[in-house]
This record gives C-alpha cells, sequence and structure tokens, in this order.
C-alpha cells in the first residue's frame, strides 16, 4: 500500500514531521510518497507545473493519504491534497498535533479519520484495514 503523505513542507521544523511520519509508515511496512522527496522543493526558477502533476500523479497512485492538519490554519495545499483524495475514495488520515485547535472546518473533520498524535497515527495505521 502507498501512503501520501501531505503538509505543509516551507520549514524544516515542517519537512520534519512528515518525515517522522514517513519513518512509521516505512516502520510498518508502508511504501511512501514523500512531496519534498518526490516531487521536489520550490524555488526560484522551478516549475511549478512539474511539481503539480507529480504531487497529482503521487496521489493518483496512493491507497491512503496522511494530512498534517496543525498550526494556525490548515495549509492550504495540504487542504487541496485531502479534498482530491476524499474526492477519489482514497482512505484519508489528518493528524492533529495542535492542542490549540479545538475545532476544525467540518470540510477537513468529515474528510478523514482524526488522530492527535504519532502514537495513536501508529494504532490506527496497524489497523488500517478498519477505516
Amino acid at each position: 500500500m502507498i501512503v501520501y503523505i501531505a503538509g505543509p513542507l516551507f520549514s524544516e521544523i515542517e519537512r520534519t514531521l512528515l518525515e517522522e511520519v514517513n519513518r512509521v509508515c516505512k516502520d510498518l511496512g508502508f511504501d511512501t510518497f514523500l512531496p519534498h522527496r518526490d516531487a521536489g522543493l520550490i524555488s526560484k526558477g522551478t516549475d511549478e507545473k512539474i511539481i503539480f502533476k507529480k504531487d497529482k500523479a503521487g496521489i493518483d497512485t496512493c491507497q491512503m493519504i496522511i494530512a498534517i492538519l496543525s498550526g494556525n490554519d490548515i495549509d492550504s495545499g495540504t487542504a487541496w491534497e485531502l479534498g482530491y483524495a476524499f474526492s477519489k475514495n482514497i482512505k484519508c488520515i489528518g493528524l492533529v498535533t495542535d492542542s490549540r485547535l479545538t475545532t476544525l472546518n467540518p470540510m477537513i473533520s468529515q474528510s478523514a479519520k482524526l488522530v492527535h498524535s504519532i502514537k495513536e497515527l501508529r494504532m490506527v495505521l496497524k489497523n488500517v484495514h478498519n477505516l
């Protein structure tokens, strides 16, 4: 099973969390698509169409998406990835680790099974067929 790991990736800290989720998935035997590793990062001179096509292809070939849903507001790219995956009937998990978030937009919260820690994510992934 291929897991697409979505989330903001614009800082080293954000990428570190994505990579931690990647390690959990790999430890449990999943293959992963990690956007900054597999499609690249946007920088000056980057052809954004290429990154978009690679990321979209990653979602099109995955069977599950894990979306990082923490921070002051959900990252717009992550929201798009989650919505697109949901529309394709791909299993969706949302990782919400920010204790300041007491509610999420229902378009997000109703699109994914929400977990609140890496430990809980690991437990859900062990029972992925129950999603």
